[in-house]
């Protein structure tokens, strides 16, 4: 059977199995979704789960292509997958933990269980595994044709940090495709999974293509979020940026020329940093001062904060501040 995802057309799966009675139904459930929204080219394995005291699974997914991209949160279970697919190995699967901690252990005995705890990054192939999953685990999942990446090393998981900044790029480019799945072309989504495929060549082996252009979208956002959690920070800048990413400052720069018109590093970096300052001096309680919104932004001095504030708004911070107190009286008078 050749599915629509063949022809180049994204979907979105959702598959909810909270509410299911046991955990052999809970599984059964969740196998029927999977081969109704998901189905060809990726078949499910059957997971034994009489042992386990619940299986209960919200997954939100994308399909593209032939990859998957998805969300998983899972009640505790335990369970071992017994494969009814002649063909096995047929797919890689890329795990990193958000929450919680997965135990994988070989049915056939070879190999020591391994636990893998929140932040760990796995690759895997789709081989017989023994599963246990505690309560309120959460992962992000990727599965993709096993042709497509290079080989595990004699077929064992590759097992690693998921801090790294080719599994920040790597991220940052699945969740812009789960955002857009639906919008792209046929033409786009091939791209998207071609940088997809190549980041987790990437992630695998702790290195990126620093001239491929389609990475360039992915690089950005992973950028900007790295920046979003520094703004107050003074050793925030286009060299840590790189540094975190492991990539060359000019490659950096030329990430958010081509996908930002133009926009350099710094000037991202100065843009937010402004906004979250004018969003502190509209605070309608405890707002602070002009200079501790400079000083924590990094600005020099409160006359160049100043100067870059009416600059980007039209008025001065004070001004700013002024104007935001008088509508909150005037929206609020009993507060």
């Amino acid at each position: 059977m050749t599915s629509g995802l063949a022809a180049g057309r994204g979907r979105t799966v959702s598959i909810d199995v909270t509410a299911s009675a046991t955990p052999q139904d809970g599984f059964d459930d969740f196998r029927r979704e999977w081969e109704a929204q998901v189905g060809e080219p990726w078949p499910l394995n059957r997971l034994d789960v009489t042992a386990s005291s619940d299986f209960k699974v919200r997954f939100q997914a994308v399909a593209a292509v032939d990859v998957v991209i998805a969300d998983a949160y899972s009640a505790s279970y335990v369970g071992r997958t017994v494969p009814d697919h002649h063909e096995t190995g047929r797919w890689v699967a890329v795990h990193r933990l958000r929450h919680g901690s997965w135990r994988f252990g070989r049915l056939d005995g070879r190999g020591e269980d391994l636990t893998f705890e929140a932040g760990t990054l796995i690759v895997r192939h789709d081989v017989p595994e023994f599963f246990e999953i505690p309560y309120g685990s959460a992962a992000d999942l990727l599965f993709l044709p096993a042709r497509a990446v290079a080989p595990l090393p004699d077929g064992k998981p590759i097992v690693g940090s998921a801090d790294t900044a080719e599994v920040r790029v790597l991220m940052a480019h699945a969740q812009m495709i789960r955002e857009t799945v639906c919008d792209l072309t046929p033409t786009g989504l091939w791209a998207a999974r071609g940088a997809l495929v190549e980041l987790v060549r990437g992630a695998m082996r702790r290195e990126l293509d620093d001239v491929e252009p389609l990475l360039a979208p992915a690089l950005l956002r992973a950028a900007m979020e790295i920046a979003d959690q520094h703004l107050t920070d003074p050793e925030l800048t286009p060299t840590m940026l790189a540094r975190k990413l492991n990539v060359s400052v000019r490659t950096l720069h030329r990430a958010f020329a081509a996908a930002t018109a133009g926009e350099p590093v710094a000037a991202y970096i100065r843009r937010r940093r402004l906004e979250q300052a004018r969003m502190e001096l509209a605070a309608p309680r405890h707002r602070p001062g002009v200079s501790e919104v400079a000083t924590r932004y990094q600005f020099a001095d409160g006359s160049h904060f100043i100067r870059a504030f009416k600059a980007q708004y039209g008025q001065t911070p004070a001004e700013f501040a002024r104007a935001s107190s008088s509508l909150d009286r005037w929206l609020h008078p009993l507060r």
